[in-house]
């Protein structure tokens, strides 16, 4: 649980995804779509191994440039991809990595408020204990654990989640999917990719990818 109340709700719109295309080597990974992701919901993405599920979370938290399309409406967005998609000699701290994501102000380092909200998001996953620990050092589940407190200190409208659960054992699961519904119940858009039938059954909606097309 967090050490104080709950962080304010977030902008109560929705992310629209409209004509949104993605290419890259020559092919299409995604082809044109519209979509519209609501507050307050938990959103699966599932579909086969390649079907371009992580390109469309790319492409909305606009990591991944579209060649066609919009993307717009929610607000402040925090991406969190696998624990695999980060570089093991990555040379932070978990304290210090939490708090890049509560690092909101123009300030040389964190305000006080940004590490009280750094200090909770650690809380809220049961990682303080790691704060010292390099974030190379740690299990997957407790990367992947970090990599989500990261997103919680941000306070963001928009959470979107690579594969949160994949590879973690029960208990790293349990916290992150709790973090999840969390953040669904104070009125952010959530988006996950997931195989995770447990997941996918706390789902609000669930959208299948086939081939780069919304089936």
């Amino acid at each position: 649980m967090f050490l104080s109340d709950p962080p304010p709700a977030p902008a109560s719109t929705p992310l629209c995804a409209t004509g949104l295309r993605v290419d890259a080597g020559g092919r299409t990974l995604l082809h044109p779509l519209d979509l519209r992701l609501d507050p307050g919901v938990l959103t699966v993405i599932a579909g086969p191994n390649g079907a371009g599920k992580t390109t469309l979370l790319e492409a909305l938290a606009g990591v991944r440039p579209g060649r066609s399309g919009v993307v717009d409406g929610a607000g402040r967005i925090a991406f969190v991809p696998q624990h695999s998609a980060i570089a093991e000699g990555l040379p932070l701290t978990v304290v210090q990595l939490v708090r890049i994501g509560a690092w909101r102000s123009r300030l040389p380092l964190p305000s006080r408020a940004e590490r009280t909200d750094a200090a909770e998001a650690m809380v809220a996953l049961e990682i303080t204990a790691l704060a010292s620990r390099p974030v190379a050092m740690l299990s997957g589940g407790q990367r992947q654990r970090a990599l989500l407190a990261q997103a919680l200190a941000r306070r963001a409208d928009v959470l979107l989640l690579d594969e949160p659960t994949t590879g973690l054992d029960a208990a790293s699961s349990s916290r992150i999917l709790a973090a999840v519904e969390r953040e669904r119940g104070r009125g952010a858009v959530v988006v996950c990719v997931s195989h995770d039938p447990v997941l996918i059954a706390a789902a609000g909606r669930v959208l299948r990818l086939d081939g780069g097309r919304l089936v």
